[in-house]
């Protein structure tokens, strides 16, 4: 039991550190968000400098424009050790609940006939959870006051270009200047001191607090072949975020070592490529529909510095300063629709597919990953360039199951699995909800 509590905690602190958000918030505007986000082919309201540039091209007033959404997960944890290992079930944990706020802003101003400009800022990232201690006593070296949480968030601002080549195309660009956060807290574990102490030392709490910049950009192209169609691409180019902050475990203190360090980490996130399509079958009717691609498999190994050099000795001899991840490619399928029940009143609904990118062997609780089917509804009101958007997304998560038999790394087990040496077992559950607004005025 020590042994796979020391290798539990190990691996709760390697995988949980990393800042790749399988669960980006592909969903920004209200309007696109209750059409499953199927927005690359249609992208026409102030949203579109996330969706796709191209399309504020289409643009002949001053327009302005806001979003707010707040993200609230729910999720289970279970652990069983099953006999001949343990006791059977150790821990049946509910996360808290929390608000985790996303939005966006957008100016957009035509500078002549045919070219727009436009800046906005927007969250294209954001998640994390936050655990009662108590719940989680097994696996906190029976310390019910040890905090575990986690916040993720990606800030962009994007100055933005689009231009109407002909009635037929729009081209697009954004330049995007990232800013991410990341904090955590959670159990250090345990660690074997050497002579002249020679025993196993309870490291305590754990926290960490990082920001850090990146850049990147966004291409995109709007055709309007037809009356009754229109076509769409967007491609997102990868951006590494130079992340620095300090980390602290608490205990480390009584052993006249420092209880912090300042620490650096490269975080990238990924390119991401869609392509879309709007349909106008009859009058007051839209269809959309997307393909999304994502290059997860840039998130595989992740490596920490610790500036304090006993830090650094102790994170290096404990494998704990880099981050296996192993994420694979993602692809996401949408579809939505929306009916214009009178010039000022539109119903909106839509549907989507988003598979997880991360792995059974690198899962844990802190930043779980899930396969999604999603399902999203919502309503606009417009009045006189004033438009008024409500919407709300609803995620459902595919349980997930670790075995901890193929975890429990002890020669006498035969069903140990050594792909697995890096995941968190037990039982996983995550619904998530999200109501937003959205509202913009054309002036």
């Amino acid at each position: 039991m020590k042994k796979f509590v020391t290798g539990l905690l190990a691996v709760a602190l390697l995988s949980t550190l990393s800042l790749a958000n399988g669960l980006n918030l592909n969903s920004l505007g209200s309007r696109a968000l209750a059409m499953g986000g199927a927005f690359v082919g249609l992208a026409d309201d102030f949203s579109a400098i996330y969706w796709n540039p191209a399309g504020l091209a289409s643009f002949k007033t001053k327009s302005f424009g806001f979003y707010g959404t707040d993200i609230i997960p729910s999720s289970t944890y279970k652990l069983i050790v099953p006999p001949p290992f343990g006791p059977g079930q150790v821990i049946d944990a509910k996360s808290k609940t929390k608000h985790y706020l996303g939005g966006m802003a957008a100016y957009i101003h035509p500078i002549t006939e045919n070219v727009v400009a436009a800046i906005g800022i927007y969250t294209p990232s954001g998640l994390g959870s936050n655990w009662p201690g108590e719940q989680l006593a097994f696996i906190s070296g029976n310390v019910a006051t040890i905090e575990w949480s986690s916040k993720v968030g990606l800030f962009t601002i994007a100055p933005t270009l689009a231009v109407k080549v002909n009635d037929m195309l729009s081209l697009g660009a954004s330049i995007n200047v990232n800013y991410g956060i990341f904090d955590i807290s959670m159990y250090a574990g345990k660690t074997m001191l050497p002579a002249p102490y020679s025993i196993e030392f309870d490291l305590g709490q754990y926290e960490e607090s990082e920001t850090g910049w990146g850049l990147g950009a966004t291409f995109g192209v709007l055709f309007k072949p037809h009356e009754m169609f229109s076509l769409g691409a967007t491609f997102r180019t990868a951006s590494t975020v130079k992340f620095s902050g300090e980390a602290k475990m608490s205990n480390l203190v009584l052993i006249g070592q420092p209880g912090s360090s300042e620490m650096e980490r490269n975080v990238t996130w990924p390119e991401w490529l869609a392509v879309g399509a709007a349909f106008y079958p009859i009058d007051n009717l839209t269809i959309t529909a997307d393909m999304q691609y994502t290059h997860w498999k840039r998130i595989d190994v992740i490596k920490t510095d610790y500036t304090n050099s006993i830090w650094n000795l102790l994170m290096t001899a404990g494998s704990k300063d880099t981050m296996p991840m192993h994420w694979e490619d993602a692809y996401q399928i949408r579809f939505g629709a929306e009916y214009k029940a009178s010039e000022t009143l539109a119903f909106r609904a839509g549907y989507y597919l988003d598979p997880s990118p991360a792995p059974d062997k690198t899962m844990n609780i802190l930043l779980p990953n899930y396969d999604f089917n999603v399902l999203t509804l919502g309503l606009g009101y417009n009045l006189n360039g004033l438009q008024i958007d409500l919407g709300f997304e609803y995620l459902m998560g595919k349980d997930r199951n670790i075995d901890f038999a193929k975890t429990y790394n002890d020669p006498q087990n035969p069903f140990f699995n050594k792909e697995f040496e890096d995941a968190m077992p037990g039982n996983y559950t995550m619904k998530i909800i999200a109501p937003n607004i959205s509202i913009s005025y054309k002036f």
